[in-house]
């Protein structure tokens, strides 16, 4: 199964407004008597950022993909075995995910401020509950093992 999270929508509202100023710069020069070709390259410009913005907006870059054997962090993809740990870290972003991985400077960290605020805590259960699958951990229900079951 495959889970895929993208970054919050809202990051990206710069975008939109920047092409809306854009074609609001380009009806000022065309109201001042500007040239043509001027307002036309404002226009264009304008238009152009502004689709961008709202194509952003509707479909936000993906953030992180989990699948059964491996996750993907913006590009960097790393099995689920080579994982040790998930914790949260406070860092310059803000709070982060933070996965450790078996190399020594191999965190990789997930900023929760760029995710939509109701995905962060799906997000830590789901990859608790991968790492633990990877690793062959079970959540332990109280109860004893069978007579049959040797303790390890």
């Amino acid at each position: 199964m495959r889970t895929t999270y993208r970054m919050r929508a809202g990051r990206f509202l710069g975008i939109l407004a920047a092409g809306l100023i854009l074609l609001g710069v380009a009806a000022i020069l065309w109201a001042f008597g500007v040239p043509a070709a001027v307002v036309a390259v404002f226009l264009v410009l304008g238009g152009l950022v502004a689709l961008a913005g709202l194509w952003i907006l509707a479909r936000p870059p993906v953030l992180l993909r989990l699948s059964d054997d491996r996750i993907e962090v913006r590009g960097l993809r790393t099995e689920w075995t080579d994982i040790t740990e998930v914790g949260r870290a406070e860092t310059t972003h803000g709070e982060a995910v933070v996965l450790r991985t078996k190399q020594e400077d191999g965190s990789i960290l997930v900023p929760l401020g760029w995710l939509a605020p109701a995905k962060a805590g799906q997000l830590e259960t789901e990859l608790r509950d991968r790492l633990n699958k990877a690793h062959g951990y079970t959540i332990w229900d109280g109860t004893a093992g069978e007579d049959g079951d040797p303790a390890e």
